[in-house]
């Protein structure tokens, strides 16, 4: 792969630049004000990251663990490109490409939530496991949905994402002024594709990380494919994505157990004492470990001599600053290290592994799961977001099957379909033009997921209780 192509400034629909223009931003620059100027992004404020619309102004949501994930990026996006004009000397990465590369992360960060469903990433389990339990069930003319849509389409909804959803949303469903989306940069675009396969390609036990999961619909293969031809990837992940995943590794790694302390899911004493357990499992680089463990009763030391009113919480909020420090540095080593496998597509893994401090990350998640994400109070709001979800997906799901058929519509699911933002109608309209029946049928159910991933928490929560006649 070429930088030179990687860092392309392209867009699917060609902008010509205005005669006597004073406009001197890049076109990476452009696209961050493109972003941060949706509704999409704005939605964010309302979506859910671990607690769920929770009253605390601490606790993160998804778009401020997305503009965590933006800086983080940026920072990585720097040290990398330090490294390669001066460690590694690739001839081929020019000096200038270094703001380029920030930019085009700093915008890969904001953007790669913004496609999620509401209620974190249970709201994507729940549309996985409704599609996978009723996609059989459903009928058109009295013919089964999966006699009638391809294996893939069928195979996009059971492995539904919201990486996937998230190229979706800026590539088409922004619609302002026309059925490209916000026109992002490629590059942009295929910095956020963190899995370049198709949902029939997903293959979890490979050992490769790009096919973990699918990374564009059946829809957008077009889309993927031109991306792809102009960056020069050809089915590889593009460098920069694997920058992208280890910022949101970072930032929720440390953000997850942050939250979790100041929610009192867990202690000051019980992290530590997680902590030291989790040694036992450290083959290697055990002292290393136990030195940034240590680093935690130091700052609760110091945070006791300034007599502050909450000396355990300062001391982890201090530390995770230290840890996340301690990751930008190591993911930044990793990717120098191996440049060459990256660069040719063939490097399998994740940045953010190995080592004291990639064990440190992975035992961190290990904590929040258990602390955090296994609660009683978590339980009983996913399971709540089930039933509103599921309810949702089997109202619309109904109206949007015999929408825009010879089929007549109940006058419920007339209303329900009005209900549907105008926006994604003439996306559905545009895209299914001159389609065959098989294609018509998938982009309305694609409309359906649009729709509810475009709902905030709060919404998703208002319309289930409004529709099922459940007064709040």
């Amino acid at each position: 792969m070429e930088w030179s192509r990687l860092l392309t400034p392209e867009r699917m629909r060609e902008v010509k630049k205005k005669a006597g223009s004073s406009d001197l931003r890049s076109e990476f620059e452009k696209d961050y004000h493109r972003i941060i100027g949706s509704a999409s992004f704005r939605r964010l404020q309302d979506k859910t990251q671990v607690f769920p619309l929770d009253k605390s102004d601490f606790i993160r949501t998804r778009l401020t663990h997305s503009l965590e994930v933006s800086s983080f990026a940026k920072s990585l996006g720097q040290n990398i490109s330090q490294r390669i004009l001066k460690d590694i000397q690739d001839s081929t990465f020019l000096p200038q490409y270094q703001a380029d590369v920030c930019d085009i992360l700093q915008c890969a960060g904001l953007l790669h939530d913004i496609g999620n469903p509401p209620f974190g990433h249970f709201g994507e389990t729940v549309i996985r496991e409704w599609f996978a339990e009723n996609l059989e069930k459903r009928t058109l003319r009295d013919e089964p949905l999966t006699e009638i849509l391809t294996p893939q389409m069928q195979a996009d909804f059971k492995n539904f994402e919201g990486n996937t959803q998230a190229l979706r949303v800026v590539s088409k469903l922004h619609y302002l002024i026309d059925e490209n989306g916000m026109n992002l940069t490629k590059a942009l675009l295929g910095t956020i594709i963190k899995y370049p396969v198709s949902s029939l390609e997903i293959d979890k036990k490979s050992g490769d990380i790009r096919t973990k999961k699918m990374g564009y619909y059946y829809a957008e293969k077009e889309v993927f494919a031109s991306i792809q031809e102009s960056l020069g990837t050809n089915g590889k992940r593009h460098p920069l994505a694997f920058v992208l995943e280890a910022a949101d590794d970072i930032a929720y790694k440390t953000a997850d157990v942050e939250d979790a302390v100041k929610k009192g899911c867990i202690s000051y004493g019980k992290l530590v004492a997680e902590l030291y357990r989790a040694a036992d499992g450290l083959l290697e680089d055990t002292e290393e470990y136990l030195s940034i463990v240590r680093l935690l009763e130091k700052r609760l030391e110091q945070a006791k001599s300034r007599e502050m009113s909450n000396p355990e919480m300062n001391a982890v909020q201090n530390w995770m600053v230290s840890v996340q420090g301690k990751m930008i540095n190591y993911a930044t080593d990793r990717f120098v290290e191996n440049y060459e496998d990256i660069m040719d597509g063939e490097f399998k893994g994740e940045l953010l592994s190995g080592g004291s401090v990639g064990y440190l990350a992975k035992v961190l998640g290990d904590i929040a799961y258990h602390y955090a994400f296994t609660t009683d109070t978590i339980y009983k709001l996913e399971i709540a977001a089930q039933t509103n979800m599921y309810f949702l997906l089997e109202r619309f799901v109904g109206a949007a099957i015999v929408y825009d058929t010879d089929v007549e519509m109940t006058s419920v699911q007339t209303r329900l379909m009005s209900l549907i933002s105008d926006n994604y109608k003439a996306i559905y309209r545009i895209y299914s033009k001159d389609k065959s029946e098989e294609e018509k049928l998938y982009l309305r159910l694609l409309l359906v997921t649009d729709s509810i991933c475009g709902m905030t928490d709060s919404y998703a929560r208002r319309l289930y209780q409004e529709l099922s006649g459940i007064i709040a």
